[in-house]
């Protein structure tokens, strides 16, 4: 069976089985896409000959990638990173090129060769670093912000590499004629997309260069002038499926323009990205080509590994592996040293190495392309197909590495540093500085309530006291440190922690250990408040329940309910929660029992629900309480003072 359907069928059904599994593995959509094409192809041997048609198609998914980079390169932004832009994500594109390429002459490479090979290597995975980056928290550290720069800068530099390759081909597509002419060789015709049509054959160099740059202006104009017009024409049709057949068109057309001239379709869709970055349609564009993007390049990953010559790996077994883990101890090197140069320090240096040592996507696509242009022979090719694969198969191991052996030991290390000593003890104790415990302290000492203050992160200490606030660093599960802060004679302490688990402990230490202290602790979410109140805290507050009661109360007030009503109903929904709470909490204990949530406590909150639903149908007067203080009568002349 070789029909489209089947084959359609094949493809889609790898994807959609590999590609959850591997995000779910936490080894990213990028191995998964991969990991389809090996079952599929080497593996089962479900597909054959036709991935290298396929492969020209899911090209196109790289062209709408790059228009989506550019569409994302607000100058603005980009200027206020071009400290690590052009200094720490130039450098290492440029020092691993160099590197790799030292390496490549001393193997007998020619040097076109050993250049494109370095540019290849030298990229990282910006799918893979970006998602383990974000769903480990760790995007918005130092490092991870470094991380992101290098990678935004290696994503630019693509494009310049694919206009670089085509010079370093040993077969050259266009040819200097006697009399001055451009002719396009039979490599030209056919390759790209279009059947051989050419606006630069025959004509002379100079006559080139106008006609490109005639084209390039003409897509810079484009951008700048027709796309306001053009979509508002789309708009009066009122047909959404219109949208995206101009996002289609735009990208497709400034492809094919590309091509006429002999430049890289890729290059043209890059340079309209950012044409448009700052167009008021530009998250239009990225809405409606971001499922086409996806697809395409989960095709292309797929293709690649379904043309894997798993005999090359079998019979190059070790050449393969020790390519993999040089390129890595490489970048890694190269990395270290930048990260240092820097000023990039601790966990955040080695976050920096180890997140961006592996090959990346785009090498798939640099090694297509040098084929093409006859930069790389097949057998190399290959190599370097698996080379690239080998290492982005090796990043989860990196960033287990970072987290498990590297991170506990920066954090060890930190907490060497001494606790500030307490030279002022208060009636309260707030365990956490966060943006929650910041608050309560400041409400607090605003009323003249001394409190003493304790954190174990010492920049937040560090950033508070240049605010004027009084902070103490400092472990507040440590007994001795507790001790010194009075705990003995607190009324209160307040643990506003920004760990889960850490929170629990010490509500359940200090209730063991002092039981007269009344502890007032903040939750996450509803389990955790069931296991504060399982711990011992007398009372417990969800960071943003109160917060999104408010936002409720606007959201009827802005929909024309009065703010009396509005105010009413607040009320009212956290009165009969409250209620409720109760009941659940002890439902939820007797669940931890059996190690499953009990069919009583979904039964109970949709109860729940229906009542608070009941009473928010209620009448004002049936329901007044005559603990609604904030609705009493202003005393007179109240209004005077915001006369004046």
């Amino acid at each position: 069976m070789d029909g489209f359907l089947y084959q359609a069928s094949i493809y889609l059904a790898a994807a959609v089985i590999a590609v959850p599994l591997s995000s779910r593995l936490g080894l990213g959509s990028v191995l998964g896409y991969l990991a389809a094409g090996i079952i599929i192809g080497p593996v089962l041997g479900l597909v054959g000959s036709e991935t290298k048609d396929l492969q020209h198609v899911a090209e196109f998914g790289v062209v709408m990638m790059l228009f989506l980079i550019g569409l994302e390169l607000d100058p603005r932004a980009l200027w206020n990173m071009r400290h690590h832009l052009i200094g720490l994500g130039g450098l290492q594109i440029g020092m691993t090129t160099l590197a790799v390429m030292g390496v490549g002459l001393a193997a007998d490479l020619s040097w076109q060769v050993a250049l494109a090979v370095g540019m290849t290597l030298s990229l990282s995975s910006t799918a893979i670093v970006l998602q383990t980056l974000s769903e480990k928290g760790l995007m918005q550290t130092k490092g991870g912000r470094a991380t992101f720069s290098v990678l935004l800068t290696q994503d630019i530099a693509v494009i310049p590499m694919l206009a670089l390759l085509p010079l370093l081909g040993t077969a050259a597509v266009a040819e200097l004629a006697k009399d001055g002419s451009i002719h396009l060789g039979d490599e030209a015709h056919g390759h790209g997309h279009g059947p051989g049509l050419s606006l630069v054959e025959g004509l002379p160099g100079w006559g080139v260069t106008l006609v490109t740059l005639a084209v390039v202006a003409a897509v810079v104009l484009a951008g700048v002038y027709l796309t306001r017009p053009v979509f508002r024409f789309i708009h009066a049709a009122n047909l959404r499926e219109m949208y995206t057949a101009l996002a289609l068109l735009i990208v497709v057309g400034i492809s094919f323009l590309m091509t006429l001239v002999g430049l890289s379709p890729a290059l043209g869709a890059f340079l309209a990205g950012v044409v448009l970055a700052n167009s008021e349609f530009r998250h239009e564009l990225e809405t409606d080509l971001e499922p086409f993007k996806g697809l395409l390049l989960g095709l292309f990953f797929i293709t690649v590994g379904a043309g894997i010559n798993f005999s090359v790996l079998t019979e190059q077994l070790l050449v393969v592996l020790g390519i993999t883990l040089g390129i890595m101890v490489i970048k890694a090197g190269v990395l270290y040293g930048l990260a240092r140069l820097f000023g990039i320090q601790n966990s955040h240096r080695w976050l920096v190495t180890l997140s961006l040592a592996q090959a990346g996507e785009f090498g798939f696509v640099l090694v297509s392309f040098s084929v093409q242009h006859h930069v790389l022979s097949g057998e190399l090719a290959q190599i370097m197909s698996l080379v690239v694969a080998l290492s982005m198969l090796l990043s989860p191991a990196l960033f287990i590495l970072f987290e498990k052996v590297l991170l506990p030991r920066f954090a060890e290390e930190q907490e060497q540093r001494d606790a500030d000593t307490i030279d002022e003890q208060g009636h309260v104790i707030i365990a956490g500085m966060g943006r929650f415990g910041q608050i309560v302290n400041r409400l607090l000492v605003s009323n003249d309530i001394k409190t003493t203050v304790l954190d174990h992160e010492a920049k937040q200490i560090d950033m508070q006291r240049t605010l004027g606030i009084k902070g103490y660093y400092g472990d507040a599960t440590r007994t001795d440190l507790l001790h010194i802060a009075g705990i003995e004679d607190a009324t209160l302490c307040i643990v506003a922690i920004d760990d889960r688990e850490r929170a629990i402990t010490l509500v359940s230490q200090l209730k063991q250990r002092y039981p007269h202290l009344r502890i007032l602790a903040r939750a996450f979410d509803e389990g955790h408040l069931y296991q504060l109140r399982q711990a011992g805290a007398d009372s417990i507050v969800k960071e943003t329940y109160y917060s999104a009661l408010e936002t409720g109360c606007e959201a009827l007030s802005a929909l024309g309910v009065h703010p009396f009503r509005s105010n009413q109903i607040k009320y009212t929904f956290c009165a009969r929660e409250k209620q409720q709470t109760e009941l659940l909490y002890h439902v939820w204990l007797d669940s931890m029992k059996d190690g499953r949530i009990s069919p009583d406590y979904s039964e109970i909150f949709q109860q729940q629900e229906q009542l608070i639903r009941d009473s928010m149908k209620r009448d004002r007067n049936d329901g007044h309480a005559a603990t609604e203080r904030g609705w009493t009568p202003p005393p007179k002349g109240y209004a005077d003072e915001f006369d004046s």
